[in-house]
């Protein structure tokens, strides 16, 4: 059964609405700005949201085989698109949340000292999500063949399903050093790191969407909305990220 609420929202404007529950599919590099978005989301409407986290790819599979999401937040644009063009999602709604950044880190904080780490080549292993589900990785290859040491590179290259378990290789040092989101790292100093120039790789412009799913689902509306408000555009800067203007 549906509570019915008086909820203070935006710009000090009552809004009656019944607290309902929007399901999420978000990309795994914005796992912890999620969760605290989800956590504000909750306090500031009464709504619940409910997340699932995975690759960009990975998640656009689910989706397009019906998986029960309302909302879709991606790690690039073209899998919005690929959405709105299907027919999984509501066009209008597409808006870009966040602006992805890459680091090149290593659990030793004396191995990273700049794009000097990638020509010197002093390690076995280099992590990057896989390229062709994850923005991230594909912005992974941009550096290095920008940097032209994809060559002498490319056999020592491990791939993460997504974002979030190529940072595990590197945290565990089953690779020394890896291209994971700023995001991950950017609230502790641990290990050593190098945030990449933007010049080196395509714009990572993440959006987000409506899925048809979620067209008459209150929560869902919420959420996208609370996603261009400035108390989540501090958290998603807070994070580490670039917010579209």
């Amino acid at each position: 059964m549906k509570l019915l609420l008086i909820i203070c929202f935006w710009g000090g404007s009552v809004i009656f609405a019944a607290a309902d529950e929007t399901r999420v599919a978000v990309a795994a590099n914005f796992t912890q700005a999620a969760k605290e978005i989800g956590r504000a989301f909750e306090l500031s409407t009464g709504h619940k949201v409910q997340f699932s986290f995975g690759s960009t790819g990975q998640l656009y599979t689910q989706i397009s085989q019906y998986a029960p999401f309302d909302i879709f937040l991606a790690a690039d644009q073209t899998r919005i698109e690929k959405a709105i063009d299907e027919g999984f999602a509501v066009a209008q709604s597409q808006i870009t949340y966040a602006i992805g950044k890459i680091a090149l880190y290593s659990a030793n904080k004396n191995l990273v000292v700049g794009a000097d780490t990638l020509k010197q080549n002093n390690f076995t292993k280099i992590a990057i999500a896989n390229p062709t589900t994850a923005p991230y990785g594909a912005a992974a290859m941009d550096v290095m063949e920008k940097l032209g040491v994809y060559q002498k590179l490319k056999n020592k290259i491990v791939k993460g399903n997504n974002i979030a378990q190529t940072f595990q290789f590197v945290k565990t040092e089953n690779a020394e050093i890896g291209f994971i989101s700023l995001s991950q790292i950017i609230q502790n100093d641990e290990g050593s790191r190098w945030i990449v120039p933007k010049e080196l790789y395509s714009p990572i412009s993440q959006d987000a969407v409506l899925l048809k799913t979620g067209e008459k689902n209150n929560a869902a509306m919420y959420f996208i909305e609370f996603l261009q408000q400035p108390i989540a555009k501090k958290i998603i800067e807070e994070y580490g990220y670039g917010i579209h203007e």
